[in-house]
């Protein structure tokens, strides 16, 4: 996956040879080019070439033009069968890599964007004899089997651990560069190359949990911002409006669990 450096070189090489193909050069463009261009041209490839035409037009390479506002669209969530669907082949499939079936259930299952993935050490996992926890926001949140002995498996069996001074790293994902994780933007190819998408998978994950729970609980813990939460709780149509903030992960005063067949 390129960087964003090589994607707006890509973009900016692509844009001047359309002003060649014209019979034109940066020196003779201006607001028709400019207009002209985008028009020909999609809403990422506009995005993407913003930087370089900016950077044209401060060191007054381009005659003085106005780019369109930044259009940022925000994927629309999967259904939810599909994510299930998504869920149980990563779970299951032993065909596929192991890194990109622990990384893409994090995903599908916590709604976790992939810059937080890779930023996963070891510390954020525990085993107790109970349950594995993986520590997203507060509380830890409960690892479900199979996930939960994929997740050990990989982790006794990481990629990019054979450099020197990568023996004793503590990245749950490590990257290539000794001491670093995995960029977001490889694990992303990798995981679409499988079919994962990921960002309309994890906004699918999101917007369920904060329609099976408060969005304050689902905000701490999974590390969204609580009126991140609130919103995409009204928008997916949440009847968790009353529900009182505050600590709801001890008892109260004088409380004793029912115990099987009470009334």
């Amino acid at each position: 996956m390129p960087s964003c450096a090589a994607r707006c070189s890509t973009t900016g090489t692509a844009f001047l040879d359309w002003l060649v193909d014209r019979g034109h050069t940066l020196a003779t463009c201006g607001q028709t080019g400019i207009d002209a261009w985008h028009a020909e041209h999609n809403q990422h490839a506009g995005n993407t070439i913003r930087n370089f035409l900016l950077w044209c037009s401060a060191s007054k390479l381009t005659r003085p033009f106005r780019l369109p506002p930044v259009q940022i669209s925000q994927a629309a969530p999967m259904p939810q069968a599909e994510r299930l669907e998504l869920i149980g082949r990563l779970l299951t499939d032993p065909s596929l890599p192991l890194r990109v079936r622990v990384a893409g259930s994090i995903v599908l299952l916590y709604a976790q964007p992939l810059s937080r993935v890779v930023r996963l050490t070891l510390d954020d996992v525990t085993r107790t004899a109970q349950q594995t926890l993986l520590r997203l926001g507060e509380p830890p949140s409960p690892v479900p089997e199979p996930l939960a002995e994929l997740l050990f498996r990989w982790i006794d069996s990481r990629d990019n651990m054979n450099t020197a001074t990568n023996h004793a790293c503590r990245w749950l994902f490590p990257g290539r560069r000794a001491g670093q994780p995995i960029h977001p933007d490889v694990l992303a190819a990798l995981l679409n190359d499988i079919g994962i998408p990921t960002t309309a998978g994890r906004t699918a994950a999101i917007r369920q949990h904060v329609l099976e729970m408060p969005a304050p609980v689902v905000a701490e813990a999974l590390s969204y911002h609580r009126v991140t939460a609130a919103k995409l709780a009204s928008e997916a149509g949440g009847t968790w409006s009353r529900y009182a903030s505050g600590d709801h992960w001890r008892s109260p005063p004088g409380w004793t669990p029912r115990r099987t067949g009470d009334s």
